[in-house]
């Protein structure tokens, strides 16, 4: 009998990359965690923009998230008001 490999980690690096961007020594834990739960947030939040995959990317003191969607014209709003209640939402989610 064979082993099997998960798909998603097979093709990672060469056709699909990491989902979060970040290397962490002690905190690891609560980062993904913290990653999990932005992730839920913005999919039940955006459930109506077609969202096909988010990416988090961390450095000293500043968290990005890149969302990748079918419709940015709903995740955007008129003049970028979507995106900076957005923001808002998720800086009082995570505290940071």
């Amino acid at each position: 009998m064979g082993q099997k490999t998960h798909p998603y980690g097979f093709r990672l690096g060469i056709v699909k990359v990491w989902r979060s961007r970040y290397f962490a020594r002690r905190n690891f834990p609560e980062l993904l965690k913290e990653d999990e739960l932005i992730r839920k947030y913005l999919k039940t939040r955006l459930s109506h923009a077609a969202i096909a995959d988010i990416h988090i990317e961390r450095k000293p003191g500043k968290v990005t998230v890149t969302v990748h969607t079918g419709r940015p014209g709903v995740v955007i709003g008129k003049r970028g008001a979507e995106v900076d209640k957005l923001r808002d939402e998720l800086t009082q989610l995570t505290g940071k």
